[in-house]
Formats: C-alpha cells, sequence, structure tokens
C-alpha cells in the first residue's frame, strides 16, 4: 500500500472514529508500527491528528472566535443549557467559564433559583442581567477578545477565593482516556484553578467534541461529576465514559 493510501485510509478512519491504534493500523496496513508512526508524525503535522500514545486523536475543532463558534450547534446548545437549568437549585454557587455553549446555558437558566454565579465572561454575565434573583460575580484580568473571556494572575487570583457548589466547564477536547483539554493555556490553567475550587464538575459537550484532543491538559476524565452530552443516534460515543464512572446525562 502506498503511502497517500495509508494516509487516505487513517484520514478516514479518524473521521469515522475519532481516534486510530497505531498496532492495529500496522496490522490492516501490512507495514511496521514504525511506518505507522511516520505517517501519524506527518499527519499531525498537517493538522489531520493529535498523537498521543499508542495512537493518534482527532484534533479539537478550533472553530474560531466567540462570535463565530455562538452561531455553530446553536439547536445542540439550547437543549444543553434546558438540560442543565433543570438541575439547578435555590442556593448554589456556580462557576461558569467562558464559552458558546456556556452563553447558551447561562441565558438558559430558570429565573426561579436564588444561584450565585461567578464567570470570567462578561457575555455570560449579560446573558445573566434579567435574572432577578442571580447574584452574577464577573472574574477581572486581561480581556482576550477572540476568547470572550478575562484571563491571566488577577482572574486566576480572584478564582481562588471562591468556593463553588458546580462548576460547568466550557471544553474543547472530550476524550475518555485523554481527559479534557483546551487550546489555550492560559485558559486551561483557570479551569483547572475553577476545578480545584469547586465540588462538581459538569461538562456540556457537543458530539463534534467527543473524541478529540486539544494541546492543553485540563483534567482527567474521571474529575467529572456529570457529563451532558447531545445524542440523537444512543450512547455510543459516551459509552466509553459510563465505563470509567462518569454520570452521562443523554440529552436529545
Amino acid at each position: 500500500m502506498l503511502t497517500e493510501e495509508r494516509h487516505d485510509k487513517i484520514r478516514g478512519e479518524l473521521a469515522r472514529k475519532g481516534k486510530v491504534i497505531a498496532a492495529q493500523l500496522a496490522v490492516d496496513f501490512g507495514v511496521s508500527e514504525d511506518t505507522v508512526r511516520r505517517d501519524l508524525r506527518e499527519l499531525a503535522r498537517l493538522g489531520w491528528c493529535r498523537r498521543v500514545y499508542g495512537g493518534a486523536l482527532s484534533p479539537a475543532p478550533d472553530l474560531g472566535t466567540i462570535q463565530a463558534r455562538s452561531a455553530i450547534l446553536s439547536d445542540a446548545k439550547h437543549r444543553l443549557g434546558a438540560a442543565i437549568g433543570q438541575l439547578l437549585t435555590s442556593g448554589q454557587t456556580i462557576f461558569i467559564d467562558a464559552g458558546s455553549t456556556n452563553i447558551t446555558i447561562a441565558g438558559a437558566i430558570p429565573v426561579g433559583p436564588e444561584l450565585t454565579v461567578i464567570t470570567n465572561a462578561p457575555s455570560i454575565a449579560l446573558a445573566l442581567e434579567n435574572h432577578d434573583k442571580c447574584r452574577t460575580i464577573l472574574l477581572g484580568g486581561i480581556f482576550n477578545p477572540s476568547k470572550g473571556a478575562c484571563l491571566g494572575g488577577q482572574a486566576l487570583r480572584e478564582a481562588k477565593r471562591i468556593f463553588a457548589d458546580i462548576f460547568i466547564l466550557g471544553t474543547c477536547g472530550v476524550d475518555a482516556d485523554m481527559g479534557l483539554t483546551a487550546l489555550d493555556a492560559e485558559e486551561a490553567e483557570l479551569k483547572r484553578c475553577m476545578i480545584e475550587q469547586s465540588n462538581q464538575l459538569w461538562v456540556p459537550v457537543t458530539m463534534d467534541k467527543i473524541g478529540t484532543i486539544a494541546p492543553y491538559k485540563i483534567a482527567d476524565a474521571s474529575a467529572i461529576g456529570k457529563l451532558f452530552a447531545v445524542s440523537d443516534d444512543g450512547s455510543a460515543s459516551t459509552l466509553p465514559f459510563s465505563e470509567k464512572g462518569v454520570v452521562v446525562h443523554e440529552v436529545f
């Protein structure tokens, strides 16, 4: 099999399953694992995958600025918002960090519960401006327009002074083996801080992010308290999380 043929098949497998195993590819192609590893290195260089131990995963989608991301998969994000809103109760303190999905979730929080929401995203604070029973605390720091978030040392220091019941985390990549990952190092650092300061971690995710990986590690999948995943075709994609003891809420 020619190199380009192997690359085409690997790209197809990544598109279908989100991951490939080097040892299995070597058997399928009738080549050595060293040859497969060279193939994966080249595909990773071209941006088709991210290499991990034993194989490769699809790269987490980088869909541009917060404004661009907000228009993508809007129906799925509204369904996630409705599902999470039903589980919130009065008296809770909640971290909600930046992200297009989290903006929608903030807007879907019902007006009944008395909540305290801490966020590093001005757009999330604005989504809650008509929520009379919600006290919103906006973390400071250097504002990154493309991320729609305040990041850096000030945001970290302020987050470390707060203890929350729940952290609703926006993530770029979600994989049962590789965990939660982000595209930006400063974002990943703040997310890790918010996890440490929270009793529970809730992760809402659209299906395009499951089985993908970004460069910066946030946490292992075992840190997830509840995984909210939009699914129109069953739970095959979330089964590996259930097998690791993660509570999965399928959102239809």
